[in-house]
């Protein structure tokens, strides 16, 4: 077994067909298959049931997979390593972030991650939660920028900031004729929500009170699948949504037909964080973002102490 038959047992696991896992590795078929049919008699197990129609991975080869994925990390770390005897930063970082985060986030730290550390290459990839959680524990992603408590001892996590929500509403909305917006206007509004399995949604519903009264409002059931699109029915004067601080600096926030405002109470804001493996080898690499990330943040949210 060497880091070969490694390759080819992930590419077969992620396309599910061994034509395809072939091109990726840049091999004739005939090679990847008894590439893989000698390890499978070497370890004395079936890795794939195949088919004509499909190539499924069986169960005790599902579990191989994840050694392989920890064992190719590892052997990118010692390429990468030897790469960065001069500069510990070089190399590739895959960062995840939920889709409520990475769109005003991201123009915030590029140029400078650039400026600051030209010899890193950030690889980002946008997705919900569970799937951000997901792929990190199956070494498909290095670190994940998040906005949920993690519950699992191999993860680790930085608190990089606190972000207020904001409640959206349209112009011509009656919330405009209040000094002050209550808990108890909020728990009567038709608020509108991101479609399930996005945290924002889930966070607003605790903030809102919603799961203590029956569903309201003619725009009760809607489910968007993103925050521009629930802006969109807002200045339509469809409901209210609440909004995150950085994203305040969105596009949509100049010259629309709707109001902002803070919502002035204890639990209304989201704690964001960068998550990543306890064994990822590269700490240095997630510390030097978490501190530049914490630079490049806006007054608009409040910044955490970084433990060392």
């Amino acid at each position: 077994m060497n880091l070969r038959d490694l390759k080819y047992l992930i590419a077969i696991a992620e396309t599910q067909h061994f034509g395809k896992a072939a091109e990726r590795c840049f091999v004739s078929q005939p090679t990847l298959s008894g590439q893989i049919k000698k390890l499978e008699d070497e370890l004395e197990v079936t890795l794939f049931e195949r088919t004509n129609r499909s190539v499924e991975i069986t169960p005790i080869g599902e579990a191989i997979l994840q050694h392989a994925h920890r064992i190719m990390e590892q052997a990118d770390s010692i390429t990468q390593l030897a790469r960065s005897h001069s500069d510990p930063l070089a190399g590739s970082l895959r960062l995840g972030a939920i889709l409520t985060i990475s769109p005003y986030l991201m123009p915030l730290i590029l140029l400078p991650l650039k400026t600051q550390s030209p010899q890193m290459r950030l690889v980002l990839s946008e997705e919900m939660t569970d799937t951000l959680l997901t792929r990190l524990q199956n070494h498909e992603i290095d670190a994940a920028l998040l906005a949920t408590p993690v519950e699992d001892h191999d993860l680790q996590a930085i608190p990089l900031y606190d972000e207020q929500f904001w409640l959206a509403y349209s112009v011509d909305s009656d919330l405009n004729a209040k000094a002050s917006i209550s808990r108890r206007d909020l728990e009567n509004i038709d608020l509108l929500l991101l479609s399930d399995g996005h945290c924002l949604a889930e966070q607003a519903m605790n903030v809102c009170r919603l799961r203590n009264r029956d569903k309201q409002g003619e725009m009760a059931d809607l489910r968007a699948a993103s925050l521009e699109t629930l802006l969109q029915l807002v200045a339509a004067g469809m409901g209210s949504t609440l909004v995150p601080a950085l994203a305040l600096r969105g596009s949509w926030s100049s010259g629309s037909d709707i109001v902002t405002r803070k919502l002035e109470m204890p639990d209304a804001y989201r704690r964001v964080s960068i998550v990543f493996r306890k064994s990822f080898p590269r700490r240095q690499a997630i510390d030097m973002l978490a501190r530049l990330i914490q630079a490049q943040l806006p007054d608009s949210v409040k910044k955490l102490v970084i433990k060392k």
